[in-house]
């Protein structure tokens, strides 16, 4: 978890999330940037740094003290902003690491990307690979650095967003999906949503 701008909810920055667990924390009513992802294949012992896992690893070992790397399927958050309304995502910019889900109790739009988009993700994308040689993730274009420029992404890559959006209509798919309408979803802060972040729903 990271909190790009203002004040970050008083809980660990990382935690281990072993598998049928879940934990609970309360964030600032008006929340911003904050991000929440998984990390896979996590070795702290001798290398804490952003390296330190096969995806989304960050800098500051098992606690973060920055963003993830790429690939990593982000969960977004920005409440009581404009209009006072939450703006939630499940976000695919940065690449995808594993399947994700944000539900909340009061009964506003659901992200997700419910698909495991590594087994068949584009050749030019995939990886990296566990052990087995199993592809446990998938590059956004931009992190893959297709155009030979890393500092930005080119409308070229647009030829990759089909996988993305068609297989996760309802997740944020590339920088400017909003006109999707299924990216960028919204929920009246008045009505203190609840969300719930759920990796490999």
């Amino acid at each position: 978890m990271f909190t790009a701008v203002g004040t970050a909810p008083s809980f660990p920055t990382g935690w281990e999330a072993r598998a049928f667990t879940s934990v609970s924390f309360t964030v600032p009513d008006n929340w911003t940037a904050g991000r929440i992802w998984a990390r896979r294949n996590c070795n702290f012992s001798t290398n804490p740094g952003p390296n330190s896992c096969l995806d989304g690893g960050c800098n500051g070992g098992l606690v973060c003290t920055g963003t993830g790397v790429p690939p990593a399927t982000l969960a977004e958050f920005t409440l009581a902003a404009g209009g006072n309304q939450d703006f939630y995502d499940v976000s695919l910019v940065d690449g995808y690491n594993l399947p994700m889900r944000i539900d909340n109790t009061a009964g506003c739009g659901i992200p997700s990307c419910p698909v495991d988009l590594g087994p068949n993700c584009p050749a030019p994308l995939i990886g990296p690979f566990d052990s087995t040689g199993f592809p446990v993730g998938c590059k956004s274009a931009c992190f893959a650095n297709l155009d030979g420029n890393p500092s930005k992404t080119s409308f070229t890559d647009m030829s990759f967003f089909g996988y993305f959006k068609g297989n996760c209509p309802n997740s944020y798919a590339y920088a400017f999906d909003e006109s999707s309408g299924t990216a960028l979803w919204t929920c009246d802060a008045g009505r203190r949503a609840s969300y719930t972040v759920t990796f490999c729903p």
